[in-house]
């Protein structure tokens, strides 16, 4: 079992049918660490006042939580925008779990990360709160249109993990464009902060990579692509995806890079254009 200095997740859509909480519960038993971070959606009250899907194995994510705070990990949990309602509770600590609304996390070499959510960077989910709700409906049908997807490619003995959701980000050039304008946004806001860079989540898109000289870190999510960050001893940051498509494979590198070329080339026309 692999002992990490930290680990960070995101929106694990607890309450929700596509939550992948198996999937959870297995990084979990097979990584320790001494700090563990919840940045936001951890559960869903938005799906929630709708529906709810409470599995034990969802209950059980909760338990070993709860148990990683009492055996003297340091938790520390910052509300997203589907649990929202948490931040009424900024400042306070429930069963050793501190809720706070930002963190800055320095890591065993030294760098100091800004740990947020993101969502106050999302246009849409600020200021047109209808259209993330209809959004996120779109985007869980996906994901459950993908768990039928899955159980016939098992079926047919067709290995690995295939991503819907994923698929569509990377075949849509106004997806993609989002996911580059808020790792923009998000460095842009923090770049005044003295930090290193910033460890969020939000979009569902994991990720690390430098972009103007900072560090952006997305932790992905547990409904569809099932990624973590884990900062190892030496404070080094890895991206792990459990039981999904990795990023790194050649094919899925190579569609998202020809399709993120066209989108930056249209993006510095763009600009060019305006500064003419």
């Amino acid at each position: 079992m692999p002992n990490v200095r930290s680990i960070f997740l995101s929106d694990i859509h607890l309450g929700t049918r596509a939550c992948q909480a198996d999937r959870l519960l297995d990084f979990l038993r097979e990584h320790n660490a001494e700090n563990f971070f919840l940045i936001g959606d951890i559960i869903d009250f938005w799906a929630m006042s709708r529906s709810v899907h409470w599995s034990a194995a969802q209950n059980t994510v909760i338990q070993k939580i709860l148990r990683r705070a009492r055996h003297g990990e340091k938790v520390v949990f910052v509300p997203g925008n589907h649990d929202e309602a948490l931040r009424d509770y900024v400042g306070i600590a429930f069963g050793d779990i501190q809720v706070e609304a930002e963190y800055v996390h320095e890591t065993a070499d030294g760098k100091r990360y800004l740990l947020i959510h993101g969502d106050e960077f999302d246009q849409v989910t600020r200021y047109h709160k209808w259209v993330a709700v209809l959004g996120d409906m779109a985007y869980n049908t996906l994901v459950r249109i993908n768990g039928a997807l899955s159980w016939i490619r098992r079926h047919i003995g067709r290995p690995g993990y295939w991503s819907l959701a994923g698929y569509a980000k990377r075949k849509v050039k106004t997806a993609l464009q989002f996911i580059f304008d808020f790792e923009r946004a998000v460095i842009h806001n923090i770049r005044d902060r003295g930090l290193d860079g910033v460890i969020c989540g939000h979009i569902h898109w994991a990720a690390i990579k430098d972009v103007d000289g900072l560090t952006y870190v997305n932790c992905g999510d547990w409904v569809d692509s099932c990624t973590a960050i884990v900062e190892h001893m030496d404070g080094r940051l890895e991206l792990v995806v459990w039981d999904g498509m990795p990023r790194s494979d050649p094919v899925i590198r190579k569609e998202l890079d020809a399709v993120a070329a066209v989108v930056e080339q249209e993006e510095l026309e763009r600009l060019e254009r305006k500064a003419a």
